[in-house]
């Protein structure tokens, strides 16, 4: 049998299964009697405090050697000492006299399920922390042992349901070969901790835990994102030496790391980072990239139940410009909508909220969190190298309004003596469809463009991507993809000004060759990707990728489209010297 999912860490492994079940509580649903509220309590003061002590003692374990896994420690420490939480839980046993446990349980699933329905996919992953500290609040309460994946007897292949961060952040390498859980995705604590680990990973794997017994032997493809749960040996024989390939592969890739993207005729292409938050995690790319083509603002706006004021904003803007020095920062000012419910803004509900009120069109909607924006990121421009792009845009007259913004919050801090770039460039992101369709009258409008292909190709294709239902027809290599991006590559060129791509076709290494073929020498990406990405440049020679580019122009399908373009990085692996 194979299973399919989603893969998150990159590798080939063979190994035996061991389903991973965390505690599991027993809760008590009976009210307790009124004098034994007052025990009650102090129980669960007492389990708290033992929660508290156990993430204590993890948090300082890991705090000399991975401080970026200690912070995940500590944001459940706030979680667990949040006084609302704290209080609605004592409320409920003084009030209700329920029992203690009961009230955990209410409490914190009700704030998990609120994160769970929001539609952005970070959003409800954050609920995995609620449920984190919940699990082991109730343990503690039961008076049960604290579990980890540290001390296994003999390497395995994790299979869970899904990992907490507690349950990841001890895992102890030697014995964990790779891992699958049934929920999750590319944001996830499980997905961030299995990628700096360097623990092959596929997520997001319907009814895997029903398919597999402890025990089973399994081949797990982690560059793929398929589980063989029966193999024969024929099909071992065939991935062992896969494994080897790939393995091989990612020590190569590594190599080019610190190597300069040029390709071996000479061309230089340039590669960016993308950035979603301010922590040495995401900015410890910075010397091996050409500046931030992708900084993701909002952050800021969904990480608390307070929006962020100018200041707040100022700090973390000039942090990531002098992280980047006199390389280029391309923020993007808050892409926040629908389809991100913000803990501290009531945002209106929308029965299709990917073609509501999101990115531009809501800043320009709430011009007082706009303007409030983009002051900061102005007096942030005199510490480094900013560029500003605006989300979802859809036509013209929306680019003359912001820039209008722009125009007067830059005047009105001329006017208070406060210093700021005047030459700041100013950009859009591509997304929308009929902004595309309208490049030639959008150049003379803006500095430069980006492309951000994940929401450009679900438009496209009027195929959500965060459904699985319509999975298959969401084809990041759809002619039309190329076409467009086609078009506004020359487009632009044609008037002087660049084109970048962003997000997941931007690192991929099967679409970087097509992409620089169309003159696109901008890319942004995923920390993770920058190795492969330089290698692909490295040994791509232009004359092939401009044939190769004007080759996908006249293709059909995204599977003729995939199948070509593997069969054109097959044989520039090989390092061959011959037209492709």
């Amino acid at each position: 049998m194979e299973l399919l999912g989603k893969p998150v860490s990159q590798g080939v492994v063979i190994g035996e299964v061991l389903r991973y079940e965390p505690f599991r509580p027993e809760v008590e649903e009976s009210p307790i009697p009124a004098t034994e509220v007052p025990q009650a309590l102090a129980r669960y003061e007492q389990a708290r405090a033992s929660a508290r002590a156990e993430l204590a003692a993890l948090e300082a374990k890991l705090k000399g050697g991975d401080p970026d896994k200690a912070k995940i420690l500590a944001a459940h420490r706030d979680i667990l000492l949040d006084p609302a939480m704290d209080e609605e839980i004592r409320a409920l046993v003084k009030s209700q006299n329920a029992s203690p446990d009961a009230a955990i349980a209410q409490v914190y699933d009700t704030y998990a399920a609120v994160l769970g329905r929001s539609k952005n996919p970070m959003m409800r992953e954050r609920a995995s922390d609620l449920a984190d500290v919940k699990l082991r609040l109730l343990r503690c309460w039961a008076g049960a042992p604290e579990r980890d994946l540290s001390s296994l007897p003999e390497p395995v292949i994790v299979v869970a349901d899904d990992l907490f961060p507690s349950d990841t952040v001890a895992l102890d390498r030697a014995h964990v070969l790779g891992i699958v859980t049934q929920v999750g995705g590319g944001t996830s604590h499980t997905a961030i901790i299995a990628r700096s680990y360097e623990i092959p990973a596929v997520l997001g794997v319907a009814g895997v835990i029903e398919c597999l017994t402890d025990g089973q032997t399994v081949i797990l493809d982690a560059v793929e994102g398929k589980i063989l749960t029966e193999p024969s040996e024929q099909e071992l024989t065939a991935y062992r030496a896969k494994a080897d390939q790939v393995a091989a592969r990612l020590r190569e890739e590594k190599t080019y790391l610190s190597t300069e993207p040029v390709t071996r005729d000479g061309v230089r292409l340039e590669v960016r980072l993308n950035v979603a938050a301010v922590n040495d995690r995401e900015l410890s790319g910075t010397a091996h990239t050409d500046g931030c083509g992708l900084f993701r603002t909002e952050f800021l706006y969904l990480s608390g139940d307070r929006l962020p004021g100018e200041e707040e904003q100022f700090q973390a803007y000039q942090k990531v410009l002098a992280a980047f020095g006199s390389k280029p920062v391309v923020l993007r000012t808050m892409d926040i909508g629908g389809d991100k419910q913000l803990p501290a803004l009531e945002l209106p509900k929308e029965s299709n909220p990917f073609l509501g009120i999101r990115g531009l069109r809501l800043s320009l909607d709430r011009m007082d969190l706009f303007r409030i924006q983009i002051r900061a990121a102005l007096r942030a421009s005199v510490h480094g190298n900013l560029k500003i792009m605006m989300p979802m845009v859809g036509a013209l007259d929306e680019v003359r309004a912001a820039k209008m913004v722009f125009k007067e919050e830059g005047a009105a801090l001329d006017a208070a003596g406060i210093p700021w770039d005047h030459g700041t460039e100013l950009g859009i992101m591509v997304v929308v469809p009929s902004i595309a369709l309208i490049a030639d009258l959008i150049a003379d409008e803006v500095d430069f463009v980006s492309v951000g292909t994940n929401d450009l190709t679900q438009y496209l294709c009027a195929a959500d991507r965060m459904n699985p239902a319509v999975r298959p027809y969401y084809q990041e290599y759809h002619p039309a993809v190329f076409r467009v991006l086609n078009d506004l590559a020359r487009t632009f060129q044609t008037a002087g000004k660049s084109v970048s791509v962003c997000w997941e076709l931007g690192g991929d290494p099967l679409a970087i060759p097509v992409l620089a073929g169309l003159g696109i020498h901008k890319l942004s990406m995923g920390r993770s990707s920058v190795p492969a990405a330089k290698r692909v440049i490295r040994n791509l020679n232009m004359a092939d990728a401009k044939a190769l580019a004007q080759e996908v122009q006249g293709m059909k399908t995204a599977e003729d489209i995939r199948a070509r373009l593997t069969a054109f990085a097959e044989r520039a692996t090989e390092g061959s010297n011959q037209h492709v």
